[in-house]
This record gives C-alpha cells, structure tokens and sequence, in this order.
C-alpha cells in the first residue's frame, strides 16, 4: 500500500528527486517494483517541502493519480529544496476525504507518511482512542488509519518525545493491538529523517555530507542502496545513518 520518499540534500527540482530516476517515485504510482500489497497507487498523491531559510513546511496534494495532474508537472520544474517528503497513495479503504488522506500529513514543522495498513479499521484501534485528547480526534485531517496513526504520532512528538522515540513508540503501541499492522512510517523536521520498516520495504541510500534518501523501493539502481531490515527504526540525517531493531510487542 502506498510508497514514499524522503530526501535531505542539496537545494535541487523538486523533479529531479520525484521523476528523473529510472524507477522514480512518479513511476512507481504505476508501477512499483518491490511493492508486497497492492500495485496501482492512483488514490492521491502529495508532496511537501522546505523553502530556504523557512522551518515550515509547504505541501501540495491531490486526489487522483500524479500522473494525470498537469499542475504537478510545473510545480515540480521549477520549486527547489534540499529537504522533500512525498508519497503515491493506494488507499487502504475508499473514502470521502479527498486530498486529505493524502500524505503528507503536517503540523509545525513536521511532514509525515504512513506506508501500510491496519487490519479492521477503525474498529480494531478502539482500544487507543481513550489515549488522544478529544481536540486531537476532531481535528483529524481525514478518516483513515494514516491519519490516526500521525494523531498518535503528534500527541508524542507534542509532549517532548524525540522523533526515533515517538516513532518507535508509536509502532509498538498499534502493534500491541493490531498484530498484522503493517506500519511503515516516514517523517521529517526538514533536518532529519525518521522512518519505520514494519511489514513492507524500506531503502536508503547515503552520501554523507551530500545527501540522504529514504525510500519505500530504491529510485534508480545505485548499488549504494541499502535495504533496512523489517522490525527496524532508521534514524538518518545527511551525514549519518542510524538503524535500531524494533522488539516485537508482548503477545
């Protein structure tokens, strides 16, 4: 369900990063080589940046496929940034919400992106709603598991929590009650990136001091690209990158 990208490096075309490579983000909205769920995702799509200079993100989002939206095209000609997340959406259930299940989600200077999907939603995560602050649940973006998952997310990352932390917890906490979640997550402050392996595929490819990329599927066949293993939490920024096994949650 669904593939994403992160990337931090030098201020380039948003296109450079989102439809230049062979196997780019773009085309994997059509046709995805490592994707294990699903193959067309043609339910939305988004991308979100950072100007230079401006610690909040802009993001532009859309309903149908990337690859029929003509506005893209030139958005993605000519906006710069060395700080980029985007994903390519193939919804878990069809919904009303439009644009707005579509990652990426954002508060602050966050920009976030579920790969995956819960089982039984929203009934099997009945259990985690006592844990949000009604404010939280109404001001919801969507009605879809992503959406929850990123209100559990930002009730963490509000409190103080770092991002690996908030992560980490996050996944643990909807795997405790939902076993067969997958729960691919993806986020960035525009400095870091924090991502997830849990049920689907996840890559990064790292030049340090030049640039770091966190993918759902490699963008071209760079031998550099490292898959990260499942039940793992990558903490990476442009000159390093930090892998950490996940424990499984008690049964």
């Amino acid at each position: 369900m669904c593939r994403h990208l992160a990337y931090l490096g030098p201020a380039v075309p948003l296109g450079e990063v989102l439809d230049a490579p062979p196997h780019s983000l773009f085309q994997q909205s059509w046709a995805p080589r490592r994707q294990r769920h699903g193959t067309v995702n043609a339910d939305g799509f988004g991308v979100g940046w950072y100007a230079d200079g401006d610690p909040v993100p802009a993001r532009y989002r859309r309903t149908g496929p990337i690859w029929a939206d003509p506005s893209y095209q030139d958005l993605a000609r000519v906006v710069r940034s060395g700080a980029v997340l985007a994903a390519v959406r193939d919804a878990t259930v069809a919904s009303a919400d439009g644009e707005a299940a579509a990652a990426p989600y954002a508060s602050g200077t966050w920009l976030f992106s579920h790969n995956g999907a819960v089982p039984g939603w929203p009934r099997s995560l009945t259990p985690l709603v006592s844990t949000l602050p009604a404010a939280d649940l109404l001001s919801m973006e969507a009605r879809c598991d992503a959406a929850f998952l990123w209100a559990l997310l930002l009730r963490r990352l509000r409190a103080g929590d770092d991002e690996a932390q908030a992560l980490a917890d996050t996944v643990l906490e909807v795997a405790e009650v939902t076993p067969g979640a997958r729960l691919n997550l993806l986020l960035t402050n525009g400095e870091t990136i924090t991502a997830t392996a849990w049920g689907d595929t996840l890559w990064y490819l790292s030049e340090p001091g030049r640039r770091t990329v966190v993918a759902s599927e490699p963008y071209d066949d760079d031998p550099r690209w490292t898959e990260v293993p499942d039940r793992t939490l990558l903490a990476a920024s442009r000159t390093d990158v930090l892998l950490t096994p996940l424990k499984e949650p008690p049964a």
